[in-house]
């Protein structure tokens, strides 16, 4: 089952016997038994029985809160992981340590090189002509290695990320659909509303696994500190992009798996959200991304991209505790 997504606004979300049940308007929208369930993730208003509150937190499984649109308010959690030596290895690279630099160096050498190979596929399939935004990627990735201080890091990241996006419009090949430039507050367009919603969802699943390794998830390297932001999971989250949200769009617009019809706009700000059952259609895309299989480079075997959120924290664990000699990034070509 994964994670449960309740969108649905005044739904109750309660408990009878093992089974987690939400109901609305005397309709039961669902009804699974608690062991199938990861995490539950509230997306708008809801009321949440205090007997689930309480099976939730004893079986450790996390209760989200966000908006409609997708934004992060908050999250019910079990105690916290009490690996006290992970938060401390953490704490202590802290700055512009040559810790620090080797993983952020890893956090945007992921991220670039599958930015990469997401277009050497399209061009490889003759879709798009894109050679110019592969050549601007490799020359922000090259230089990557010699860096050796974070500011510079933030400066190449930014450049491959510039390079990417002003070619992403090729990879559209829906003819309702076109993406210009990355808009963030607010999205004004279906492309950059998908982007955004799809970043939310996946910055809350990578911050899960960081909770559940022994981080403390404000504590970041690439991203700064700053008061209430998940530095860490937003920094773990960069390499997961492209490969999780941008080609789950991709997919859902070329397929034509969303429609216009699946958007809303705001007439005062232009805001563009999904619609109830645009955002039913893809949460149900984001989960079946989440529980899609591929070959993990580093451990050798087939897993989930869920897991692969956990399997990368515990790798950067292991080498701020000078476990494992460099911080392997995942890249999928």
């Amino acid at each position: 089952m994964g994670t449960v997504y309740i969108s649905t606004d005044d739904a109750f979300i309660g408990k009878t016997d093992e089974r987690l049940r939400v109901r609305a308007q005397k309709e039961t929208l669902l009804d699974v038994p608690m062991i199938k369930v990861d995490g539950v993730v509230v997306l708008g208003r809801a009321t949440v029985s205090p007997a689930a509150l309480m099976e939730l937190l004893e079986r450790k499984i996390p209760l989200s809160f966000m908006t409609g649109t997708g934004r992060y308010l908050g999250r019910l959690e079990p105690e916290l992981n009490k690996n006290i030596f992970v938060r401390a290895a953490q704490w202590q690279a802290a700055g512009d340590s040559d810790q620090a630099v080797h993983v952020v160096k890893g956090f945007v050498r992921g991220k670039l090189k599958n930015y990469r190979n997401l277009l050497l596929r399209a061009e490889r399939d003759g879709k798009a002509a894109v050679k110019a935004g592969i050549v601007r990627l490799e020359q922000a990735i090259t230089p990557i290695e010699k860096t050796t201080t974070i500011g510079a890091l933030r400066g190449l990241e930014g450049a491959g990320s510039a390079a990417y996006f002003a070619h992403f419009n090729q990879l559209i090949r829906n003819d309702d659909f076109s993406f210009t430039t990355r808009r963030r507050r607010p999205p004004t367009d279906p492309v950059n509303a998908l982007l955004s919603f799809g970043y939310a969802l996946l910055a809350h699943d990578v911050q899960g696994a960081v909770n559940v390794v022994g981080f403390d998830p404000y504590l970041g390297y690439l991203h700064t500190q700053r008061y209430g932001r998940p530095s860490l999971a937003l920094d773990l989250m960069e390499e997961f992009r492209p490969l999780v949200v941008d080609a789950m769009v991709l997919s859902a617009i070329n397929r034509k798996v969303l429609s216009q019809a699946d958007f809303a706009s705001e007439p005062l700000s232009h805001a563009v959200s999904l619609t109830d059952e645009g955002r039913r259609k893809f949460l149900r895309l984001y989960e079946q991304k989440k529980q899609s299989k591929f070959k993990h480079p580093v451990m050798g075997r087939q897993c989930m991209y869920q897991e692969a959120f956990e399997i990368q924290a515990r790798l950067l664990a292991k080498y701020l505790m000078a476990e494992i000699d460099q911080y392997p990034p995942l890249v999928l070509k």
